[in-house]
């Protein structure tokens, strides 16, 4: 058999986004963290807070002490109704 006939099923030189964020930060075809800082409006006090997206420890409102997010395995889960904004670096 020639290597010229032979065809991949999967292109690995163009893969999809979806496939590249589900990759390991280290596996990607460009290498870069799956973590971000973004700002937390609070629904009581309306003060921004920023929040590592995967902070390990309950995050509190400056203003009114509010929880803003709780720690889960990998990314922190964010309170229900409070508005968020990635930061751009």
């Amino acid at each position: 058999p020639t290597h010229e006939n032979i065809r991949l099923a999967k292109d690995l030189l163009h893969p999809s986004l979806e496939e590249e964020k589900r990759k390991h930060e280290k596996k990607r075809l460009v290498h870069g963290p799956n973590s971000y800082f973004t700002d937390v409006k609070c629904t009581g006090c309306c003060k921004i807070t920023t929040v590592f997206s995967h902070a390990q420890t309950v995050v509190l409102c400056v203003g009114c002490s509010s929880v803003l997010c709780q720690p889960t395995g990998g990314k922190a889960r964010l309170t229900e109704g409070c508005s968020f904004r990635k930061k751009q670096h």
